[in-house]
């Protein structure tokens, strides 16, 4: 199986939209909610957000073939995030947007953060990074929910519906 260089762009477009929502979302929280323990693995919301942000920060270095340091999602703040992640996420439009139904298909071999070597086709990656984000999200969405918020709809479905017909 393999998937087309546009499909990929699209669904990191659409991996950014929900992000961005969501960073909005959060900034509209009092700082005692954003560090609300909610006994996860990331612990918070503003972790959680950091877990996905140095992913997606990770995996452009190892499609880039460039080394870290990559941080740990307890230094960063919701500022931080909101400041950063635009940039991040231009860099990896770029990146995609390089990219041909064939590059798509060639293997990238990188190292895991315990060292093991792994090679994989970049689409594959790319749907990783899209589907690891969509997973981190939903419990972001969960946390805002016990809060008492209600979040806004961040479905893959609901990105397909805003966007022009020529687009779809």
């Amino acid at each position: 199986m393999t998937v087309a260089a546009s499909a990929l762009r699209t669904h990191f477009d659409y991996t950014n939209w929900a992000t961005n929502r969501l960073l909005r979302q959060a900034a509209l929280l009092p700082a005692e909610f954003l560090a609300r323990d909610f006994e996860t693995s990331e612990k918070n919301i503003v972790q959680t957000l950091a877990h996905i942000y140095l992913a997606d920060r990770i995996w452009l270095g190892r499609v880039e073939s460039a080394a870290g340091p990559f941080g740990n999602p307890a230094e960063f703040s919701l500022a931080h995030l909101e400041a950063e992640w635009p940039n991040l996420q231009s860099r990896w439009r770029v990146f995609l947007e390089a990219q041909t139904d064939h590059s798509v298909t060639v293997p990238v071999t990188y190292r895991a953060l315990q060292n093991q070597q792994y090679t994989q086709p970049l689409w594959q990656i790319v749907l990783h990074i899209v589907n690891h984000a969509t997973h981190h999200r939903g419990q972001v969405t969960g946390f805002l929910r016990a809060l008492g918020y209600t979040p806004e709809p961040l479905d893959l479905i609901a990105y397909y519906r805003q966007l022009p017909p020529a687009d779809v």
